[in-house]
């Protein structure tokens, strides 16, 4: 198997996963997973399409993480996981992945701010007089 290589992104986050076969070592910008992402939450949030397969032992993943906090990177590293296990076997892993949402990109972005507002929504006070 060659290196398969897919994209995730959450909000302003990109995620780029490079798959080897391998030990199952997560490096997130050349630090392991353990460090770059400290909350257990969050290491959960990135294992998960793994988990779901039982492939946490199978491969090594190597991935540019890049914009966002963290939260979304997190998010946008599980859907780049969940991809490229699909390119990997496409009739064993797909159906466990969409059966868990885990294939779908949350489209949710922040919301502009428009000219003479404080925000988005956000007004100023209102003054009758």
């Amino acid at each position: 198997m060659n290196v398969i290589n897919a994209l995730g992104r959450r909000k302003s986050a990109i995620a780029r996963v490079y798959v080897n076969p391998g030990k199952g070592a997560i490096t997130i910008n050349d630090r392991p997973l353990e460090v770059y992402f400290p909350m257990d939450i969050l290491q959960y949030i990135v294992k998960q399409p793994l988990e779901l397969t039982g492939t946490t032992a199978n491969f090594d993943i190597k991935v540019n993480l890049d914009g966002g906090g963290a939260k979304g990177q997190a998010e946008a590293l599980r859907l780049a996981i969940a991809r490229a296990l699909c390119e990997i076997d496409k009739e064993t892993y797909r159906p466990v992945l969409k059966a868990n949402g885990l294939l779908t990109r949350d489209p949710r972005e922040v919301e502009r701010k428009k000219p003479g507002q404080p925000g988005a929504r956000r007004r100023f006070q209102f003054s009758k007089r």
